[in-house]
């Protein structure tokens, strides 16, 4: 509790809640794999059912399947990726500037547009399983599906727009002295902001799940690795450039080596 109390100075309650809830996501993903048909607890209630919900494909469980999974993808995924920004804003309350209560607020508004994101990427998947162009695992059929994912999040890496969500994301001090507001309402209106801001740095990386499968565990691990260097100053701005070719050239290779003669 006194190093939970050290990563959220004066909130080590919400810490405990906030790795407890990242802990969960990333247990219950790897319990689907565990149990990849769910069949031993297919008859069950609670954990039981909700393993057979996720473990099963988009075409047995329907859309709700697939939101789930992308709900417990994106808390285990992305919530770590904010933490320098959480602390950041804890620290604060030195200041008596904000409290318990508004970094919850700010948490929660964070997390409600990558829940928002979940909303989408799980009609994108129905919808891509409907079409034929993903397995049940979630993973691509198609190589130009494939690539084309690989080549966008490859050229998005030298955008503008990923450059200023990467340059809050990297100075998340700079970003709540520019657009801080005070009081809950105000720190719901930061989580919001804070989060469309990581969702403008991130959904392209993300979206490659459909590459590698969604219940792919080690590609989420190194997409989440890859993600939080990113967004620290230092490290971000050497490995930017250099994933986003190798994104590039990947994507091609990809697109291209089928045509290729034998």
């Amino acid at each position: 509790m006194r190093t939970l109390a050290r990563l959220l100075p004066g909130h080590g309650i919400l810490a405990l809640l906030f790795f407890a809830a990242i802990l969960m996501a990333w247990s219950i993903l790897f319990a689907m794999q565990a149990f990849p048909g769910g069949a031993p607890l297919a008859g069950q209630s609670g954990i039981g059912a909700l393993l057979w919900l996720c473990s099963n494909t988009v075409a047995v469980t329907g859309y709700g399947t697939s939101f789930l999974m992308w709900v417990l993808m994106t808390l285990a995924m992305m919530a770590p990726t904010a933490f320098p920004a959480f602390r950041t804003y804890a620290d604060l309350t030195h200041t008596a500037a904000a409290n318990s209560l508004s970094l919850a607020v700010l948490i929660a508004g964070y997390l409600s547009v990558w829940l928002g994101f979940s909303v989408a990427a799980a009609f994108v998947q129905v919808r891509l399983a409907s079409l034929g162009l993903i397995d049940p695992l979630g993973r691509s059929t198609s190589h130009v599906l494939s690539g084309a994912l690989l080549v966008t999040a490859g050229l998005y890496q030298f955008s503008a727009l990923k450059a200023a969500c990467l340059k809050a994301c990297q100075s998340p001090m700079a970003f709540f002295l520019t657009h801080w507001r005070p009081g809950s309402r105000g720190a719901l209106r930061l989580g919001l902001r804070l989060g469309a801001v990581c969702l403008g740095c991130c959904w392209a990386l993300m979206l490659l799940a459909f590459v590698a499968g969604t219940m792919n565990l080690a590609i989420m691990a190194l997409a989440m690795v890859l993600m939080t260097l990113e967004k620290l100053p230092e490290i971000g701005a050497k490995i930017n450039a250099p994933l986003g070719v190798f994104l590039i050239l990947a994507g091609t290779t990809v697109i291209v080596l089928p045509f290729l003669p034998n």
